[in-house]
Protein backbone atom coordinates (compact mmCIF):
# COMPACT_ATOMS: atom_id res chain seq x y z
CA UNK A 1 0.00 0.00 0.00
CA UNK A 2 1.26 3.49 -0.77
CA UNK A 3 1.17 5.68 2.31
CA UNK A 4 1.69 8.68 -0.08
CA UNK A 5 -1.59 8.20 -1.71
CA UNK A 6 -3.41 11.41 -0.69
CA UNK A 7 -6.62 10.89 1.03
CA UNK A 8 -10.30 11.57 -0.40
CA UNK A 9 -10.04 14.91 1.82
CA UNK A 10 -6.62 16.11 0.13
CA UNK A 11 -8.08 15.45 -3.21
CA UNK A 12 -11.10 17.39 -2.49
CA UNK A 13 -9.35 20.68 -1.39
CA UNK A 14 -6.86 20.21 -4.35
CA UNK A 15 -9.99 20.65 -6.64
CA UNK A 16 -11.29 23.78 -4.51
CA UNK A 17 -8.06 24.49 -4.93
CA UNK A 18 -8.36 24.64 -8.68
CA UNK A 19 -11.83 26.06 -8.63
CA UNK A 20 -10.42 29.30 -6.52
CA UNK A 21 -7.57 29.55 -8.76
CA UNK A 22 -9.92 29.75 -11.72
CA UNK A 23 -12.68 31.81 -10.54
CA UNK A 24 -10.47 33.90 -7.70
CA UNK A 25 -13.61 32.91 -4.94
CA UNK A 26 -15.66 30.30 -4.02
CA UNK A 27 -18.89 29.36 -1.64
CA UNK A 28 -19.79 27.24 0.77
CA UNK A 29 -22.93 26.26 -1.25
CA UNK A 30 -20.50 25.80 -4.23
CA UNK A 31 -18.53 23.24 -2.30
CA UNK A 32 -21.57 21.47 -1.15
CA UNK A 33 -23.31 21.46 -4.42
CA UNK A 34 -19.96 20.51 -6.72
CA UNK A 35 -18.51 18.12 -3.98
CA UNK A 36 -21.98 16.34 -2.40
CA UNK A 37 -20.74 16.94 1.21
CA UNK A 38 -21.77 18.74 3.83
CA UNK A 39 -21.78 22.35 5.38
CA UNK A 40 -19.28 21.22 8.28
CA UNK A 41 -16.85 19.41 5.54
CA UNK A 42 -16.64 22.16 3.16
CA UNK A 43 -16.18 24.77 6.26
CA UNK A 44 -13.49 22.21 7.73
CA UNK A 45 -11.85 22.19 4.24
CA UNK A 46 -11.47 25.98 3.99
CA UNK A 47 -10.18 26.23 7.63
CA UNK A 48 -7.53 23.64 6.79
CA UNK A 49 -6.89 25.62 3.77
CA UNK A 50 -6.69 29.28 5.80
CA UNK A 51 -4.17 27.42 8.13
CA UNK A 52 -1.82 26.85 4.95
CA UNK A 53 -1.95 30.24 4.37
CA UNK A 54 -3.40 29.72 1.10
CA UNK A 55 -7.09 31.27 1.23
CA UNK A 56 -8.42 34.32 2.82
CA UNK A 57 -11.88 33.21 4.49
CA UNK A 58 -15.14 35.38 3.82
CA UNK A 59 -18.00 34.85 5.94
CA UNK A 60 -19.70 32.85 2.79
CA UNK A 61 -16.57 31.33 1.57
CA UNK A 62 -13.19 32.12 0.65
CA UNK A 63 -10.95 33.72 -1.84
CA UNK A 64 -8.39 32.56 -3.64
CA UNK A 65 -4.71 34.38 -1.21
CA UNK A 66 -2.80 35.10 -4.87
CA UNK A 67 -5.62 38.09 -5.24
CA UNK A 68 -3.84 39.62 -1.72
CA UNK A 69 -1.46 42.32 -2.62
CA UNK A 70 -0.24 41.47 1.13
CA UNK A 71 -0.47 38.53 3.07
CA UNK A 72 -1.69 38.51 6.89
CA UNK A 73 0.75 37.79 9.73
CA UNK A 74 -0.22 36.70 12.79
CA UNK A 75 0.11 38.35 16.46
CA UNK A 76 3.11 36.58 16.59
CA UNK A 77 4.39 37.10 13.73
CA UNK A 78 3.73 41.18 13.98
CA UNK A 79 5.47 41.49 17.72
CA UNK A 80 8.65 40.76 15.90
CA UNK A 81 7.83 43.58 13.88
CA UNK A 82 8.73 47.28 14.63
CA UNK A 83 7.76 46.47 18.55
CA UNK A 84 9.57 49.84 19.37
CA UNK A 85 7.80 51.75 16.88
CA UNK A 86 4.55 50.33 17.91
CA UNK A 87 5.31 50.77 21.74
CA UNK A 88 5.73 54.34 20.66
CA UNK A 89 2.61 54.59 19.22
CA UNK A 90 1.01 53.25 22.00
CA UNK A 91 2.77 55.69 24.71
CA UNK A 92 1.28 58.76 22.32
CA UNK A 93 -2.36 56.75 21.75
CA UNK A 94 -2.80 55.86 25.80
CA UNK A 95 -1.84 59.83 26.52
CA UNK A 96 -5.60 60.38 24.86
CA UNK A 97 -7.08 58.50 27.35
CA UNK A 98 -8.45 60.49 30.52
CA UNK A 99 -10.00 59.28 34.18
CA UNK A 100 -13.88 58.31 33.71
CA UNK A 101 -13.44 57.41 30.12
CA UNK A 102 -14.99 54.02 28.20
CA UNK A 103 -12.59 52.96 25.67
CA UNK A 104 -12.71 50.42 23.20
CA UNK A 105 -9.43 48.41 21.84
CA UNK A 106 -9.71 46.22 18.93
CA UNK A 107 -7.30 43.48 18.32
CA UNK A 108 -3.89 44.14 16.85
CA UNK A 109 -0.41 44.07 17.69
CA UNK A 110 -0.44 48.40 18.92
CA UNK A 111 -3.70 48.08 20.55
CA UNK A 112 -2.14 45.08 22.71
CA UNK A 113 0.42 47.73 23.68
CA UNK A 114 -1.95 50.57 24.40
CA UNK A 115 -3.71 47.94 26.90
CA UNK A 116 -0.06 47.15 28.34
CA UNK A 117 -0.22 51.34 28.95
CA UNK A 118 -3.56 51.34 30.85
CA UNK A 119 -2.64 48.33 32.96
CA UNK A 120 -1.60 50.42 35.99
CA UNK A 121 -4.30 53.57 35.49
CA UNK A 122 -7.48 53.86 37.31
CA UNK A 123 -11.17 54.36 36.56
CA UNK A 124 -11.22 53.63 32.95
CA UNK A 125 -13.75 51.14 31.19
CA UNK A 126 -12.06 48.81 28.47
CA UNK A 127 -14.01 47.04 25.95
CA UNK A 128 -12.27 44.52 23.63
CA UNK A 129 -13.24 42.16 21.26
CA UNK A 130 -9.53 40.83 21.73
CA UNK A 131 -9.05 37.79 23.92
CA UNK A 132 -5.05 38.62 24.54
CA UNK A 133 -5.59 41.77 25.09
CA UNK A 134 -8.92 40.97 27.74
CA UNK A 135 -6.27 38.39 29.19
CA UNK A 136 -3.99 41.07 29.55
CA UNK A 137 -5.82 43.14 31.87
CA UNK A 138 -6.90 40.79 33.54
CA UNK A 139 -5.48 41.98 36.90
CA UNK A 140 -5.18 45.56 36.44
CA UNK A 141 -8.04 46.29 39.60
CA UNK A 142 -8.57 49.72 38.38
CA UNK A 143 -9.77 48.92 35.13
CA UNK A 144 -13.01 47.52 34.32
CA UNK A 145 -12.95 45.02 31.39
CA UNK A 146 -16.02 44.54 29.19
CA UNK A 147 -15.49 41.55 26.76
CA UNK A 148 -17.64 41.70 23.56
CA UNK A 149 -18.00 37.97 22.58
CA UNK A 150 -18.38 35.95 19.69
CA UNK A 151 -16.12 33.74 17.43
CA UNK A 152 -12.13 34.14 17.42
CA UNK A 153 -10.24 34.07 14.81
CA UNK A 154 -6.71 32.28 15.63
CA UNK A 155 -4.25 35.06 13.60
CA UNK A 156 -5.61 37.98 15.43
CA UNK A 157 -7.70 36.95 19.19
CA UNK A 158 -10.58 38.88 17.87
CA UNK A 159 -13.68 38.21 18.30
CA UNK A 160 -16.76 38.79 15.87
CA UNK A 161 -19.18 37.70 14.03
CA UNK A 162 -23.25 37.99 15.18
CA UNK A 163 -22.85 37.46 18.72
CA UNK A 164 -19.90 40.31 19.40
CA UNK A 165 -22.43 42.42 16.78
CA UNK A 166 -25.09 41.97 19.13
CA UNK A 167 -23.57 42.99 22.13
CA UNK A 168 -21.49 46.15 20.46
CA UNK A 169 -25.12 47.29 19.11
CA UNK A 170 -25.60 48.04 23.07
CA UNK A 171 -22.46 50.10 24.06
CA UNK A 172 -21.99 53.40 24.02
CA UNK A 173 -18.05 53.90 23.54
CA UNK A 174 -16.07 57.37 23.98
CA UNK A 175 -12.97 56.32 22.42
CA UNK A 176 -12.32 53.80 19.64
CA UNK A 177 -8.80 52.51 19.14
CA UNK A 178 -8.59 50.87 16.13
CA UNK A 179 -5.85 48.55 14.87
CA UNK A 180 -6.17 48.58 11.17
CA UNK A 181 -3.86 47.20 8.04
CA UNK A 182 -3.57 49.39 5.80
CA UNK A 183 -4.75 53.49 5.41
CA UNK A 184 -5.02 55.20 2.22
CA UNK A 185 -6.21 58.17 0.73
CA UNK A 186 -9.08 56.57 -1.59
CA UNK A 187 -9.60 53.04 -0.26
CA UNK A 188 -9.91 54.39 3.59
CA UNK A 189 -9.23 51.85 6.22
CA UNK A 190 -8.59 48.24 5.36
CA UNK A 191 -8.12 44.90 7.00
CA UNK A 192 -7.76 41.01 6.20
CA UNK A 193 -10.64 39.73 7.71
CA UNK A 194 -14.25 40.25 6.44
CA UNK A 195 -15.68 39.23 9.48
CA UNK A 196 -13.35 41.80 11.56
CA UNK A 197 -13.97 44.58 9.32
CA UNK A 198 -17.98 43.92 9.73
CA UNK A 199 -17.18 43.91 13.66
CA UNK A 200 -15.14 47.28 13.34
CA UNK A 201 -17.94 49.09 11.15
CA UNK A 202 -20.44 47.92 14.18
CA UNK A 203 -17.98 49.94 16.76
CA UNK A 204 -17.27 52.82 14.95
CA UNK A 205 -21.16 53.65 14.76
CA UNK A 206 -21.27 52.83 18.66
CA UNK A 207 -18.21 55.43 19.30
CA UNK A 208 -17.81 59.20 19.97
CA UNK A 209 -14.01 59.26 18.37
CA UNK A 210 -12.51 56.68 16.31
CA UNK A 211 -8.67 56.73 16.50
CA UNK A 212 -6.61 54.78 14.17
CA UNK A 213 -3.33 53.66 14.78
CA UNK A 214 -0.81 52.06 12.50
CA UNK A 215 3.08 52.21 12.03
CA UNK A 216 4.62 53.67 8.08
CA UNK A 217 4.42 50.41 6.69
CA UNK A 218 0.82 50.10 6.62
CA UNK A 219 0.40 53.99 5.19
CA UNK A 220 -0.61 53.56 1.31
CA UNK A 221 -1.73 50.26 1.30
CA UNK A 222 -5.01 48.89 1.18
CA UNK A 223 -5.57 45.38 2.36
CA UNK A 224 -8.99 43.22 1.05
CA UNK A 225 -11.78 44.80 2.90
CA UNK A 226 -12.92 48.16 3.71
CA UNK A 227 -13.55 48.82 7.09
CA UNK A 228 -14.19 52.96 6.60
CA UNK A 229 -13.52 55.84 4.44
CA UNK A 230 -10.96 58.13 6.03
CA UNK A 231 -14.14 60.59 6.80
CA UNK A 232 -14.89 58.59 9.37
CA UNK A 233 -11.90 58.50 11.47
CA UNK A 234 -11.10 61.41 13.95
CA UNK A 235 -7.42 61.02 14.52
CA UNK A 236 -4.89 59.01 13.31
CA UNK A 237 -1.37 58.18 15.59
CA UNK A 238 1.81 56.72 13.30
CA UNK A 239 4.94 56.80 13.93
CA UNK A 240 6.33 58.61 11.24
CA UNK A 241 5.86 61.32 9.14
CA UNK A 242 3.66 61.12 6.43
CA UNK A 243 3.70 61.84 2.81
CA UNK A 244 2.96 65.47 2.29
CA UNK A 245 -0.43 64.41 0.05
CA UNK A 246 -1.47 62.11 2.66
CA UNK A 247 -1.39 64.51 5.24
CA UNK A 248 -3.19 66.78 3.20
CA UNK A 249 -5.94 64.69 2.36
CA UNK A 250 -6.14 63.87 6.64
CA UNK A 251 -6.45 67.89 6.82
CA UNK A 252 -9.34 67.62 4.18
CA UNK A 253 -11.41 65.51 6.12
CA UNK A 254 -10.88 67.40 9.25
CA UNK A 255 -8.50 64.59 10.84
CA UNK A 256 -5.92 65.00 13.13
CA UNK A 257 -2.90 63.49 12.74
CA UNK A 258 -0.29 62.61 15.65
CA UNK A 259 3.45 61.24 15.16
CA UNK A 260 4.66 59.15 18.11
CA UNK A 261 7.62 60.90 18.85
CA UNK A 262 6.49 64.86 18.62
Amino acid sequence: MNDTTPSKGDLRRQQIMTILKQQGRITIGEIIEHFQCSEATARRDLDLLEKKGEVVRTIGGALFEGLTAVRETSFAEKKQQLWLEKEAIARRAAGLIEEGDSVCLTGGTTTFLIARELKQRQGITVVTNAVNIAMELADSEGLQVVVVGGVMRSKSFELSGPLAEKTIEHLNIEKLFLGVDGVSADKGITTFSELEAQTARLLISRTQHTIAVFDHTKVGKASLFSIAPLADVNVCVTDARLEPDMEKVLEQHGITTMYANA
